[in-house]
């Protein structure tokens, strides 16, 4: 089973746990743990997640469930490290209420935290994409600048977020190859060797390690909010990049670029983390037809930004 796999959930078995993972079984683990909270109506959320599911409780509150061993690991480092970031950045981030234990057939650590308002960042949600960029940057500056001193290392339980781009070299190239005739593979590989050579050298940083337009939350058309700290840590935050080919492009992106003030090897890094998640979501068998065409335009970004950089 390769990294992306695990990444995913286990492939089936996390199906078989987003099946069983219900408002019955919320309802349950709520009442028996937090009695105090019985009285408030449980609800799914509209978009329920697929490392996570989500659902409503109250008004005010939302249970998050881990659908997957892998993600289980998250919860603690969660619970334990976002009250201390918060304080220091300047948007809002998950509130951790209460975690739960394991019961009533379900097998790992749950979270309570309280709800955040927000849409997610979609394009016809953002007022001005320019602006949105340069919040973004200054979020991530200053979630940077915060002492990582005895932070969460890459490792398992961020899939390696914020390590080395060469734990995913045999799943790129593997990609790449399965593209042949469909991408210019020898525009992929070089973007994706230049990633490569441009090690990190730096001291460890905080990174978010997934930022994506689901985990940006939008209100009034500004950036609100910043959600899912599960794939966070420290070390290289060049992970943090990929937002700049997925959701920005054009004037947007050169000014999330200069805000964020990264050097060239950093930048690369970014392009080898997007380009090695847009593969392997292209060369993969079980990907919907409309994620595939979204992420041939990733690597298509990705390519360009590479001919205009080096």
């Amino acid at each position: 089973m390769n990294v992306d796999q695990r990444r995913r959930g286990f492939g089936i078995a996390t199906c078989t746990a987003r099946r069983w993972i219900d408002t019955a079984l919320v309802r349950r683990l709520v009442d028996a743990q937090f009695p105090e909270w019985r009285h408030l109506p449980v609800k799914p959320v509209a978009f329920g997640g697929w490392d996570n599911r989500t659902f409503h409780l109250g008004d005010t509150m939302a249970v998050r469930l881990p659908s997957a061993a892998p993600y289980a690991l998250q919860v603690e480092k969660e619970h334990r490290w976002l009250p201390k970031l918060a304080p220091l950045l300047p948007l809002p981030i998950p509130e951790p209420l209460a975690m739960g234990e394991p019961a009533a057939g379900y097998p790992w650590h749950w979270s309570v935290y309280r709800w955040i308002e927000g849409e997610t960042a979609k394009t016809g949600h953002i007022a001005d994409l320019r602006a949105f960029a340069v919040s973004l940057a200054e979020f991530l500056v200053a979630l940077k600048r915060i002492d990582p001193t005895a932070g969460p290392a890459p490792g398992q339980h961020n899939f390696y977020r914020g390590g080395p781009l060469a734990v995913y070299d045999d799943e790129a190239r593997q990609a790449i190859a399965a593209l042949e005739g469909r991408i210019d593979t020898q525009a992929a590989t070089a973007v994706w060797k230049a990633a490569l050579a441009a090690g990190w050298h730096g001291s460890p940083v905080w990174f978010h390690g997934d930022v994506a337009s689901g985990n940006l939350l939008v209100e009034d058309g500004r950036l609100s909010a910043v959600i899912d700290f599960g794939t966070s840590g420290v070390g290289d935050p060049s992970c943090d990049l990929a937002i700049a080919w997925t959701l920005f492009e054009g004037e947007s992106r050169e000014a999330f670029r200069a805000r964020i003030a990264v050097d060239d090897a950093t930048w690369a890094r970014g392009r080898g983390w997007t380009l090695w998640k847009a593969l392997i979501t292209v060369a993969g068998h079980d990907a919907n037809q409309a994620e595939v065409g979204r992420q041939r335009r990733v690597i298509d970004e990705v390519l360009a930004d590479h001919r205009k950089w080096g």
